[in-house]
């Protein structure tokens, strides 16, 4: 099965089932799901999160919850801009300026509390929190396919600020966890944890990626994104 068709087959999946929520439909999207507040309790019982001072995390529905938490607890916060457009493509959330935590973790409202800034200005990434349409047991992950979450990290790396060490961690519905193969390429980040609601799976994943590979970007997409065109240069 293609990566798309098995896109297809969980958001249908999901929406039939009733597990899906807001925003519907879960199709062309990280879908949002029952008991996302669950896992991501799940993944704040773990060790990784304790020892993380600093997290990256998707803006999406589904890890909403995640990224509330980390505030409340003191965490910095990084959040990217949509399709890394901007010439300042992270968004930091430091939990000392921020006023209301709610507002500031939604995709509408975190342009009112974060601040913009460059790669040269982020801190080094402890944890990455990345949303999932389908994951499997060997921690290749699939997401809604427009492959801005592995640039993001392949960028951050060529500055040095995530690495093979660099934990990753997806939160998904039990429904996303699926038995194919998922082929990767050398940009997907393979996943170090797995939660669900019910339980969490630490597959032995694959080698993270060294940077940008640049034969795998069109010239076009490299146009587009300010960032790559800098640290091309």
């Amino acid at each position: 099965m293609d990566k798309q068709a098995l896109r297809e087959r969980v958001w249908d999946e999901l929406e039939g089932s009733g597990e899906a929520r807001f925003p519907f439909p879960p199709h062309g999207r990280i879908p949002n799901f029952a008991g996302a507040e669950t896992a991501a309790e799940r993944l704040a019982e773990r060790a990784e999160w304790h020892e993380a001072d600093v997290l990256k995390a998707n803006p999406d529905a589904p890890q909403l919850p995640v990224r509330r938490r980390a505030l409340r607890e003191g965490k910095t916060l990084y959040m990217a801009q949509p399709r890394l457009k901007s010439e300042e493509p992270f968004l930091r959330l430091d939990p000392a300026e921020v006023s209301d935590i709610d507002e500031a973790t939604t995709v509408s409202g975190v342009s009112k509390h974060a601040v913009p800034v460059g790669p040269a200005e982020v801190e080094p990434i402890d944890l990455v929190v990345s949303g999932s349409v389908a994951v499997n047991h060997v921690g290749a992950r699939i997401g809604k396919g427009e492959g801005y979450s592995d640039l993001e990290f392949a960028v951050l790396r060529e500055f040095d600020l995530v690495g093979e060490e660099t934990i990753v961690a997806t939160t998904v519905h039990g429904m996303q966890v699926v038995s194919d193969t998922i082929e990767t390429d050398d940009h997907d980040v393979p996943m170090d944890l797995i939660v669900t609601p019910e339980s969490v799976i630490e597959p032995e994943s694959g080698s993270k990626p060294s940077g940008i590979e640049w034969g795998l970007l069109s010239e076009d997409r490299i146009a587009e994104i300010p960032v790559l065109s800098r640290v091309r240069r």
